[in-house]
């Protein structure tokens, strides 16, 4: 009756034979029948004759059920009229129910019009009652009724005047009985698809009592139950073509150990929705055996179900997960010849006719609005004037499905996102070594947006374009070219690296349009036919690098421009708010007042203490201080108090250190380094004099220089092997080629002579010399500690030795990218390194390091190979120096520190400020040790801009256990196991 499910509303399409009759019936027609009245008496305490159920028995037929009882449209045309024949108006169908005798003899009951505003069905009705009248409602076959009398009995017309009455009787029965058989093969589903209309099973005289409206409305109604019906006969379809075969192939279809999960996400929570369907179905079956060939209402079926939490939640399930569903479909279908196989062979079942797996899993999602349309074209047909039930009930159901429709659009449009989503993830095609750690499968990623532009080609001059497609991630920007493989596959290619939201900044968007040259197909002979389109430009940027990767992207009109400045500025406010909201490292201000430099307001002409240069904490007397080095010097001052005191006058010191206690022994020493000497002091010296309790000379008296003397001290590092404290230093002498290498030990100030002397040419009396002296290229800058070597940083890579033997120790560098030749990756991996500067080493695991640089980082194993199949990853920043704590090490930048995952290289966290330096990570005892960096702070006055000194606390997720230490004891090993 319903043309196809494209059609927004259902379209009623009344076959001829259920239209009204436009002559009036003959009065000897078996269902040509009217109302005759009750006997007197009655009428009083009717309030309603449907409330008792002893009238409801039909022998014979398949179920006992009621009949409704019709009032004919006119009188007989061959008799005169009286006051007791007069028409009246017919009473608006479906209030009157027929009711037939089992005897051959049939009279009309009559019942008031205004008790026939609701009828139960038999379900809904209690015991036995006592009957409304002493005889059986019987059919007459009259033309009109007779005006009743004082007698008990009703009248029926007489037989003159009505013809043969057992012929007449035995034809109604027939027709009852052919009605019935109909009605159980629809029911059972074996009616052939052209009979399965309403108007097929009800007898034309029958038809032909109603008015147009009512018919229509029947056929609407019988519409709900033969649409319930295939529903449910689909859903079983699928649990027993498509479920059960993948569940119990001999030969699996799926593999086992993925097949519980593909089947959860194909098919979802679809068992349950049968289970709903199929009581709903039974409830609407049973009403349609009681009341047919009339249905009164359905309402009070539809009303309970729909009220139905658990009906509701589960089709909410199934709807927000459909778009997920069908992909998963989709991409086994692809890639599982099985599977297609499988999906091709149960098409010929006869239940599927065909029917791709997509158009069942669908089902679920149409079949409530389709519902909500026939309901409402039921409401439009029910009589307004009347007391029908329909008018109150129907309301509120539709009214609850159509809230519950609109409530599950925004899940649905958020299921479409994630499969256009990992489409776009499965599509992309990164440069060629690079690796990329997006975190594009977490749960909560999303596709924010996406759409067509274009840009300039760069090495054009004649304004040549090129289309490119824009998808805006909730954490990156990405700028692609989509390219179709001959197999129907996008690719997309990655034109440049992605942008995280971040490091993404917003230019220009309110530039005129400029004019794109489009050509004709049809024009010229020559095809030089073209007209300008304007198009509209809009510019981004990456934050640390504003001139190399600055994007003028162009779209077709200034209300896509506007679209996609809201998006961006959306995106990049969530992530923001997400990010300060989950952050692994949190920035806490330690001074942000006393180090001042020159600034555009100074005006004072105070004393600045300068820049500071290098700081590290320490305790002594079980409180806690900070010693920091500025350009006029070293100041120390209580932790969290801004009240700095003077303690050296060592200006711009290059690095500082404070050698404490470590297990059992204590050290109590600072080292400086400073003008290419470095020295020691006393720690509890330092502390009292930032107390007050003593003066600058009582420090400088504890003096001990450890090197310098006679050669320059380029770079120093405190690093911790075993139980032991070395101080590792590079000196240089003049026209000396190489760097000088020696190693210190701290010797425990239990093991120091008591008496005091003053050194300025030896260690002195704290630190002595630990093995015999190494050397190293004359371009090495730094050193990185690991858990038993060391690596010296150079520009031809890390060199790795061994601290406690420096002369005799195996020189190994890494990366060992000697295997160019027979290796293509490495080679790519070769030349992205070549420019970049080496920082240092984090080890990842037991088996693979991370070698850090400026730019770029990339995996080794412990023997130096490159591991991952040589791919890389490139940093956001040039990075200056780093440091590491748990699983994540830090970039630091002039204007960014960048927080990664050890693992994956994966960026977690972005810092933002200016002129950033970093300051201190310690030795790394553990992981509660302190990072310090500086940058600009906050004031800006008469006193000059602030440098702020910041700590960088390392979080913990809230009700997470501590994460595994990867430096403990039982991952100590031999970082570099040569052969």
């Amino acid at each position: 009756m319903y043309s196809n499910d494209r059609h927004s509303r259902p379209h009623v399409s009344i076959p001829p034979g259920s239209q009204q009759s436009m002559t009036p019936a003959s009065p000897f027609s078996p269902y040509a029948f009217e109302l005759t009245t009750p006997a007197a008496g009655q009428q009083q305490h009717m309030s309603n004759p449907w409330d008792n159920s002893d009238h409801l028995h039909v022998p014979g037929a398949f179920e006992p059920r009621p009949h409704s009882m019709l009032r004919s449209r006119s009188s007989s045309p061959g008799r005169a009229s009286t006051v007791s024949e007069a028409w009246e108006p017919p009473i608006a169908f479906p209030e009157p129910q027929l009711y037939r005798s089992s005897s051959q003899r049939t009279t009309l009951s009559p019942s008031n019009t205004s008790m026939l505003s609701h009828r139960h069905s038999r379900s809904a009705l209690g015991g036995d009652g006592p009957p409304l009248r002493r005889e059986e409602s019987r059919l007459s076959l009259a033309s009109s009724y007779d005006q009743p009398d004082d007698s008990d009995h009703y009248e029926t017309a007489s037989a003159g005047s009505h013809g043969d009455t057992d012929s007449a009787t035995q034809q109604l029965s027939n027709l009852s009985l052919d009605s019935e058989e109909g009605l159980r093969k629809f029911q059972a589903g074996e009616l052939p698809e052209i009979d399965q209309e309403w108007y097929k099973l009800v007898p034309p005289e029958a038809r032909d009592a109603l008015g147009k409206k009512e018919t229509q409305r029947q056929s609407v109604l019988f519409e709900v139950f033969k649409s319930e019906r295939d529903y449910v006969s689909d859903l079983e379809a699928v649990q027993d073509v498509f479920i059960t075969p993948l569940r119990n192939a001999s030969q699996p279809i799926i593999a086992e150990k993925i097949l519980p999960r593909f089947i959860a996400e194909v098919f979802g929570n679809l068992n349950q929705i049968l289970t709903h369907h199929q009581r709903l179905l039974a409830a609407l079956f049973a009403r349609q055996r009681e009341q047919h060939p009339f249905v009164l209402s359905i309402a009070d079926i539809i009303l309970e179900t729909a009220l139905n939490p658990s009906f509701r939640s589960a089709y909410e399930i199934y709807i927000k997960h459909y778009p997920i569903a069908e992909s998963r479909h989709r991409q086994e279908l692809k890639r599982n010849p099985s599977y297609q196989a499988f999906v091709q062979s149960v098409s010929t079942d006869p239940r599927i006719r065909k029917r791709d797996l997509v158009t069942f899993l669908s089902r679920s999602v149409t079949r409530l609005p389709r519902l909500s349309l026939l309901l409402e074209q039921i409401l439009k047909l029910t009589d307004k004037d009347s007391e029908h039930p329909d008018l109150e009930s129907l309301p509120i159901s539709l009214g609850i499905l159509s809230d519950f429709i609109k409530s599950t659009q925004p899940g649905i449009e958020a299921a479409e996102s994630k499969v256009k989503f990992w489409s776009l993830c499965e599509s992309l095609q990164f440069q060629k070594g690079e690796t990329i750690d997006m975190d594009l499968y977490d749960d909560s990623r999303t596709l924010v947006y996406s759409g067509p532009v274009a840009r300039r080609t760069r090495s054009s001059t004649s304004g040549s374009w090129t289309d490119l497609t824009v998808a805006l991630l909730d954490n990156y920007f990405l700028l692609t070219r989509e390219e179709m493989r001959p197999n129907a596959v996008v690719k997309r290619y990655l034109i440049s690296r992605p942008v995280p939201l971040s490091f993404l900044r917003l230019g220009s968007f309110s530039d005129p349009p400029e004019y794109r040259k489009e050509y004709d197909k049809d024009g010229s002979v020559l095809g030089l036919r073209y007209h300008n389109v304007p198009i509209y430009p809009f510019t981004i940027y990456h934050a640390s690098s504003r001139a190399n990767r600055r994007y003028t992207l162009y779209v077709l009109s200034d209300s896509i421009r506007r679209k996609w400045y809201n998006y961006l500025v959306d995106a990049i406010g969530v992530n923001k708010v997400r990010q300060d909201g989950n952050m692994y490292f949190d920035a806490q201000t330690l001074s942000d007042t006393f180090f001042r430099v020159v600034g555009p307001n100074y005006k004072s002409g105070g004393r600045l203490t300068g820049k500071v240069t290098s700081a590290v904490p320490f305790v002594s007397g079980g409180r806690n201080f900070l010693a920091v080095g500025c350009t006029s010097g070293i100041y120390v001052s209580l932790r969290g108090k801004d009240e700095f005191q003077k303690v050296l006058d060592h200006s711009n010191p290059t690095s500082i250190a404070a050698v404490q206690t470590i297990e059992k022994k204590t050290f109590n020493r600072l080292l400086v380094h400073h003008d290419s000497v470095l020295t020691s002091y006393s720690l509890d010296l330092v502390a009292r004099v930032a107390l007050g309790q003593a003066q600058q000379k009582t420090v400088e008296a504890s003096l001990e220089k450890i090197a310098g003397h006679d050669t320059n001290v380029l770079f120093f590092r405190q690093v911790l092997i075993g139980s032991r404290v070395l101080i590792i230093y590079a000196s240089k002498k003049l026209l000396q080629v190489s760097l000088s290498l020696q190693v210190l030990e701290a010797v425990d100030v239990s093991e120091t002579p008591m008496s005091p002397r003053r050194s300025s040419s030896t260690t002195g009396r704290s630190f002595r010399p630990f093995g015999d002296a190494g050397y190293v290229p004359k371009d090495a800058y730094e050193i990185t500690p690991l858990v038993k070597t060391i690596g010296i940083c150079t520009d031809e890579g890390i060199v790795i030795l061994d601290p406690t033997n420096l002369a005799r120790s195996t020189v190994t560098v890494v990366p060992n990218l000697s295997d160019t030749a027979n290796n293509p990756a490495m080679a790519t991996l070769k030349s992205r390194l070549e420019d970049a500067k080496p920082l240092g080493l984090v080890r990842c695991d037991s088996s693979e390091l991370l070698v850090v640089c400026d730019s770029v980082g990339c995996y080794i194993t412990k023997h130096g190979q490159p591991s991952r199949n040589c791919k890389y990853v490139r940093w956001e920043t040039q990075a200056t120096s780093f440091a590491h704590r748990g699983a994540h090490f830090l970039l630091f930048s002039p204007e960014f520190i960048e927080i990664r995952n050890i693992a994956t290289g994966r960026l977690v966290q972005v810092i933002e400020g200016r002129n950033i330096r970093f300051l201190y990570s310690g030795p790394a005892v553990s992981s509660n040790d302190t990072i310090l960096v500086s940058m600009q702070g906050a004031k800006n006055d008469k006193d000059g801009v602030s440098d702020r000194i910041v700590e960088l606390v390392e979080t913990k997720e809230f009700g997470a256990s501590s994460p595994p230490v990867t430096n403990g004891a039982p991952a100590m090993w031999a970082e570099w196991d040569m052969p």
